[in-house]
């Protein structure tokens, strides 16, 4: 966690749209959500929020996060413009992780809509970086790797108690703070 906050306080690691090289779609894609503190945090946050919310939320949020990613993906590879991408993935960070640390347990649709449009925004940002060539291949990459990072949230959330995940979620958004600062 320490690292991942060291990172969110550079720039240049704070936002995961660097270009890339493509010549392996599949590993681009997985390594694209590791390449930046904004997704990192984001993608982690979405796990430890549904295991704060419990019950369904903890496999519907994460399934509506990576639809959405993936929805998101072709979008922005099919050069489609969507407005506010960028502000909306420093939202999702200070927001999931407020709503972690606060432990808000709205209403499962509400829920599942802010995470969606989220995921939309990611997702967005992932396909815009995409390769001409090998998208499909580069699509399952940043899913897979995505839902790595739910599963690192709630494995994490699942393990600690609830006064610890509080804690993950003040940091997450105390970094998404930083990132907006950076």
């Amino acid at each position: 966690m320490k690292r991942i906050l060291a990172l969110s306080l550079f720039p240049t690691a704070a936002f995961a749209h660097p270009g890339g090289h493509f010549d392996q779609p599949f590993l681009d894609g997985i390594l694209h959500p590791f390449s930046g503190a904004d997704h990192l945090l984001a993608m982690f946050a979405v796990g430890l929020w549904a295991t704060v919310s419990g019950g369904r939320a903890v496999w519907a949020m994460p399934l509506s996060f990576v639809l959405a990613l993936l929805t998101g993906g072709v979008l922005g590879a099919s050069g489609l413009a969507l407005p506010l991408v960028e502000p909306m993935i420093l939202a999702s960070i200070l927001l999931l992780g407020t709503a972690t640390a606060l432990a808000l347990r709205p209403a499962l649709p509400l829920s599942l809509l802010g995470v969606a449009a989220f995921g939309l925004a990611h997702g967005f940002a992932h396909g815009t970086e995409g390769p001409a060539q090998g998208i499909a291949l580069y699509a399952l990459g940043f899913v897979v790797a995505s839902a790595c990072l739910h599963g690192l949230g709630l494995g994490l959330g699942l393990a600690l108690n609830s006064r610890a995940i509080r804690f993950l979620g003040s940091a997450t958004a105390v970094a998404g703070l930083a990132l907006a600062f950076a």
